[in-house]
């Protein structure tokens, strides 16, 4: 098994190969785990992927196509893989993504990348029993560390972003509110501040989609 390889096949289906570490028992996985490769999504392919190949809306669609064709390539390369769907409990995806990459903790909650911004996710983890090489981790700085201003913090119309972390029932108010429209249908406006990435934001339907997934999952 090669790293190559692994990569070629995540890139092959619209995702990406998002970096790959060796585990360690800080880690919290399984004691046989070699290599673990970080598959996830940033751009617009993944999108129109999902779009063409998984027409119908099931009861949580992305998940269903993602975590399907994320295991079938598990299956046929002898792996495991790990979701951050599925729970509780959940795995601790962004702790493990911060090992795979350079990706720090931004305001605005997501963890932020130096080229993709907030645009961006992570899909499923690869566990393979084998050790073999991954490239170096990047050691790029944080975006957020000289950002002007940091917008992502005073966009929000309801002051959800703050120093402190995100405050999810001011949000939830906004969207269920006749004020909330514009974050509902184009997305989150703090996260749409964000300089960084901006080719990488999600089209239209592809941010309806997300928000009004987000407000499903978290409304009473």
């Amino acid at each position: 098994m090669d790293y190559d390889t692994i990569s070629a096949r995540i890139n092959e289906t619209g995702m990406l190969c998002r970096g790959g570490f060796h585990p360690n028992p800080d880690d919290g996985l399984p004691a046989a785990a070699g290599t673990a490769i970080m598959a996830g999504n940033a751009g617009g392919e993944f999108w129109h992927r999902f779009r063409a190949e998984f027409p119908d809306a099931g009861e949580d669609p992305l998940n269903e196509w993602s975590g399907g064709v994320l295991k079938a390539i598990a299956d046929s390369l002898g792996a495991e893989i790990l979701f951050p769907f599925g729970g509780p409990p959940h795995h601790p995806f962004q702790r493990w993504a911060q090992r795979a990459e350079a990706v720090y903790p931004s305001p605005a909650g997501p963890l932020i990348h130096p080229v993709y911004g907030l645009w961006h996710a992570y899909r499923g983890l690869f566990l393979f029993g084998e050790t073999f090489p991954v490239p170096e981790r990047r050691h790029a700085p944080s975006p957020c560390d000289d950002c002007d201003g940091q917008p992502c913090l005073y966009t929000c119309p309801v002051g959800a972003m703050t120093i402190s972390g995100f405050e999810m029932d001011p949000c939830l108010a906004h969207l269920a509110g006749p004020s909330g429209g514009d974050c509902m249908d184009f997305g989150c406006a703090a996260r749409r501040a964000c300089p960084v990435g901006a080719q990488y934001a999600h089209e239209p339907d592809q941010a309806r989609f997300h928000q009004h997934a987000f407000f499903g999952a978290h409304y009473p």
